[in-house]
């Protein structure tokens, strides 16, 4: 029995996670292989060709690209941050990046329109000077201004990720360096570069999952131009179902948790490499 107490705080927690996680994963596992006949493959085998494919390339060609940037400045970022060698800023950045990290939707949009937007202040002040972006291709409303409006939530995230990891980098390590006569690009290439890899490529993860599943915010910047599983998912749930497409939603709501879930234990086998020499 004495086993069994600690457990029972655990109850409150597993019965979250039934609830609001395993009865929905369970409802779209079983709608995905439902069909107007019993059992039937014939719902993913339409979220897997036509628009909705093109879709799913299109969502993780955008992920991708957001992610990857977004890696790659938070990187940056977040080793001038640890540099600097400021309790206070590192504190004042982990409060500022954390409230950004999560902001998004509606709101967010409509700041990136009155910024960007066609008549956004920084369009009207680039036409001013004589270069309107729009007038070159660029547009807010396409792949490439996501990509642009994803950084607001996904390079904060990144920073996030990567400043204990840098910090955690030991002083020993650098003097050893420079004690053998390495040079500080020595150390960044053959000591910090491999032992921060496993927590790049698991930030890296963590933001392709968070641009993949991304909805309000490209909803209202990019419904009905750009295809993407969410609001395809999105449009199904309005009501917008072709006929014998019902079950069509599941199974693309299935393609996103079996996506996830990849991304997932990826992620974890990267979080078990970096744990080894963070002890």
């Amino acid at each position: 029995m004495a086993r069994l107490t600690p457990l029972v705080g655990l109850v409150p927690m597993i019965a979250y996670l039934a609830i609001f996680l395993v009865v929905p994963a369970a409802g779209v596992l079983e709608g995905a292989f439902t069909g107007a006949h019993g059992v039937s493959l014939a719902a993913l085998k339409g979220a897997t060709s036509g628009a909705f494919l093109h879709a799913l390339v299109v969502s993780v060609e955008l992920s991708a690209t957001a992610s990857v940037v977004a890696a790659v400045l938070g990187t940056a970022a977040a080793a001038a941050i640890v540099s600097l060698g400021s309790e206070r800023l590192n504190r004042i950045t982990a409060s500022v990046a954390a409230v950004l990290a999560n902001t998004g939707g509606v709101p967010l949009a409509f700041a990136f329109v009155a910024t960007l937007g066609n008549f956004g202040v920084v369009t009207l002040a680039l036409a001013h000077l004589g270069f309107d972006p729009y007038a070159h291709g660029f547009t807010l409303y396409s792949v490439t201004g996501l990509v642009i409006v994803y950084q607001y939530f996904l390079l904060p995230l990144m920073v996030l990720i990567m400043v204990p990891a840098i910090r955690g980098l030991r002083r020993e390590w650098s003097e050893a360096t420079w004690t053998l006569g390495g040079r500080p690009s020595h150390f960044w290439r053959h000591v910090a570069a491999p032992l921060l890899a496993p927590t790049v490529l698991a930030g890296l993860l963590v933001l392709f999952a968070d641009a993949f599943a991304a909805y309000a915010t490209a909803a209202a910047l990019a419904g009905g131009v750009i295809p993407l599983i969410p609001l395809e998912i999105g449009n199904l749930i309005d009501g917008n179902v072709v006929a014998n497409q019902a079950n069509v939603g599941d199974a693309l709501g299935l393609e996103m948790i079996v996506l996830v879930a990849l991304v997932s234990v990826v992620y974890a086998l990267a979080q078990r490499r970096q744990t080894r020499w963070a002890r």
